[in-house]
């Protein structure tokens, strides 16, 4: 049996049970790496220049902990997913830098997403990507058909059942993927809800963003992220405050940042990589529509591989305080 791995990092916590059940239904087993570690950090930082974004780095070192587990690694190249909607350049360019900067990996199977092309190219490769492992056309048909309808149902259970990202997965495949929050301290002060926005490669990677969903829940704060906003919010956010998309991943900060801003939250926390430029530019955005509505307050944490664990909890433990006085007085002012 073919060994399939994908990495878990960048779109890993979007797509994985669609690109899971495409393999495994052209009988592969899928490895997928093990959960980002310092280790792991530090190993993707010593392949590339200094300026390499900490979601490329967290990348590379996943791949490398693929290094003879597997038979080839999937690094898909999306470069566009909605008509004049583009990628990040990190996307674009991800199966020619990994091959460029850890020569040992297993052979890439990559694949070109771009909807500007039509769908009769998307289809084309897919079946080249198929033929890696069947050269039965109806068998890959089936695969892709099947993996397509994983992917909505894992985005349809995240709605309805309020679930992030890891929580799925754990609940379609039974492995540890959510935060364990059994051992949870509840504080005495009123729970607050808080809405997390951001893109899910730096939301669920416990290693890079210090466990912040955990500290929050221990905190006994409600999360909401952007998997719980219906698709058709995103977008009214998105045209609200942007007026049209133009990066493909837009509605992660913009559509649920916009979003939360108008449902009434507590508080509104987003999560950047340093030197992202795209998500520099969305996060100001919501930041300044934060400022006029002056109705949710609202923090930005930048995240790059030499951000203080102790910088990072100081600054969440402030803006919760801030919150729980702020509703402290809210209730003083009914009673």
């Amino acid at each position: 049996m073919i060994r399939v791995g994908i990495p878990r990092a960048l779109l890993y916590y979007q797509y994985l049970p669609m690109w899971r059940t495409f393999f495994e239904e052209l009988d592969s087993e899928v490895i997928i790496s093990p959960p980002t570690t310092r280790i792991t950090l530090a190993e993707g930082s010593s392949r590339v220049v200094a300026d390499t974004c900490l979601p490329a780095k967290v990348y590379i070192g996943h791949v490398l902990s693929l290094v003879d587990r597997c038979d080839f690694i999937f690094i898909p190249a999306i470069r566009s997913l909605k008509s004049k909607t583009y990628n990040c350049a990190k996307f674009l360019g991800l199966p020619d830098m990994t091959r460029a900067v850890a020569p040992e990996a297993p052979p890439i199977l990559d694949i070109d997403i771009d909807v500007n092309e039509g769908k009769s190219q998307l289809y084309r490769a897919i079946y080249k990507l198929g033929r890696n492992f069947t050269w039965n056309p109806l068998k890959v048909k089936k695969a892709a058909a099947n993996a397509w309808q994983a992917h909505l149902d894992y985005i349809k259970m995240m709605y309805r059942e309020r679930l992030t990202s890891p929580q799925a997965i754990e609940k379609i495949y039974g492995t540890s993927e959510a935060v364990n929050t059994s051992q949870a301290y509840h504080s005495p002060d009123t729970a607050a809800t808080i809405g997390l926005i951001g893109h899910p490669y730096l939301l669920y990677d416990e290693h890079t963003n210090y466990q912040i969903i955990s500290r929050l829940e221990q905190a006994n704060n409600r999360i909401l992220t952007p998997e719980m906003v219906s698709k058709d919010n995103l977008e009214a956010a998105v045209a609200r405050i942007s007026g049209s998309a133009y990066w493909t991943y837009e509605d992660e900060v913009i559509g649920a940042g916009g979003h939360y801003l108008q449902t009434g939250l507590d508080g509104i926390i987003g999560i950047m990589a340093f030197g992202c430029g795209p998500d520099s530019l969305m996060m100001d955005m919501i930041h300044r529509q934060a400022n006029r509505l002056k109705t949710t307050p609202f923090m930005c944490l930048t995240l790059e591989e030499h951000t203080s664990e102790a910088g990072v909890i100081t600054r969440l433990e402030a803006f919760l305080d801030m919150i729980h006085r702020k509703k402290r007085k809210q209730v003083e002012v009914c009673a």
